[in-house]
Parts: structure tokens; C-alpha cells; sequence
């Protein structure tokens, strides 16, 4: 029996720790503060969907755009790598997102896409090694930024994080639960050397 407890409470146990290292690893380098963030290139703003599946706009797509468009308007960032799924024809993230910031005054010529960012892995990493970027500002809420950034060093990328808004705990309950136990993923995918989906040819961002 007792052993039977260990094998149902170890999940919860690593989830635990992995979040407390996550956020340990991440610690003072997030910021909500525009003048507490250093310059870089590149900022890589993480996708997600633009629409809900209930209807109506995606509050996270929302937020990640405003946050995007201070921080290059800031003078933070020179150019916007958007990182995203595109794994059907029907679903492009990284589009919508292009979209959005083109209406919101970022010149198209200051935004690359990235395809492939199926995973947070896999966008983080890709900004390396396909989009050669070893310093970037990463551009979502802070939870979010806070496993990317664990991602990033794990994997040689020096980085840092603008948090955009977050959403109400209402809104964004089922999300933060996820997040949860993404984090455990995030640990084992390190522990296991896991790497993106795909890689492909470099991609030089500049102009």
C-alpha cells in the first residue's frame, strides 16, 4: 500500500518541484517595467490562438500583441520574431499575429515568422538555431515567459522576458492549470535532450 501512495503522490511531487525551479531559474528576469528591461535585437513574441473557442477574442493574442508593440516602440527591440502553429492550413498563428501587429503601426519588414513553433520548445529553440538569436526578449505573460526562459537556458540562449497582461483567474483558470503541469514537461524534455519538431534552413533576421 505504501508503495502505491509513492507511485500516485510522485507525479504531484515533481510537478511541485519543477515549478519551484522554473520559477527560481526565472527569478528577476521577467519584467512588467519597459526601463527595467535591456535592449535587444530580437524580441520573440510567443503565439497563441487569436479567437477563443467559445467566440470571441483571446485576451492572451490581445495582451502579447500590446506588449509586443510597447516594447518595439520602446526602442527595446528592433525586430518581432513571431513564433507560432501553423500545423494545418486552416490554423496560422504566426499570420494572425503579423496581421495584428501590421495594423498596430510595426512596419511588416521588422517581423519574421516562424512556422514551426509548435511548443514553447520548439520556438525557443528554433529562435537559435534556425533564426541564430542567442540574446532574446520574450514577449508573453509572465507564466508563460517564466518556463520559456528556463527553456532558454537549458538551452545556451541567453534570455530575458516583457510580461505582457495577464487575464482574470476566471478567464484563464483551465490555462494556469495546464501551465502547471507543462512545467513538468519542460523539465523532462530537458532531462531527455528533446528537440524541436523540426529545424530546417537558417533564417537571417535583419534588414
Amino acid at each position: 500500500m505504501f508503495s502505491f501512495l509513492i507511485f500516485l503522490i510522485l507525479p504531484f511531487l515533481f510537478a511541485y518541484f519543477s515549478n519551484l525551479l522554473i520559477i527560481n531559474t526565472a527569478k528577476e528576469k521577467t519584467s512588467f517595467k519597459l526601463e527595467k528591461l535591456e535592449a535587444n535585437k530580437v524580441g520573440l513574441l510567443l503565439g497563441t490562438s487569436k479567437y477563443r473557442a467559445a467566440g470571441g477574442i483571446n485576451l492572451y493574442f490581445k495582451y502579447r500583441i500590446d506588449a509586443a508593440v510597447r516594447l518595439y516602440n520602446s526602442g527595446k527591440i528592433e525586430f518581432i520574431l513571431v513564433s507560432g502553429d501553423n500545423s494545418t492550413q486552416y490554423y496560422n498563428e504566426p499570420e494572425a499575429f503579423k496581421a495584428e501587429l501590421i495594423k498596430r503601426g510595426i512596419p511588416a519588414k521588422k517581423i519574421f515568422l516562424d512556422y514551426a513553433g509548435f511548443r514553447t520548445l520548439d520556438s525557443v529553440i528554433r529562435a537559435s538555431k534556425v533564426f541564430g538569436q542567442q540574446k532574446i526578449t520574450i514577449i508573453s505573460q509572465k507564466f508563460h515567459n517564466e518556463r520559456a526562459i528556463y527553456l532558454a537556458e537549458q538551452y545556451g540562449i541567453e534570455a530575458i522576458a516583457y510580461n505582457a497582461q495577464d487575464v482574470s483567474k476566471n478567464y484563464g483558470f483551465k490555462t494556469q492549470i495546464r501551465e502547471y503541469f507543462a512545467r513538468s514537461k519542460a523539465v523532462l524534455d530537458v532531462l531527455f535532450g528533446v528537440e524541436p519538431k523540426f529545424l530546417g534552413d537558417k533564417i537571417e533576421i535583419a534588414y
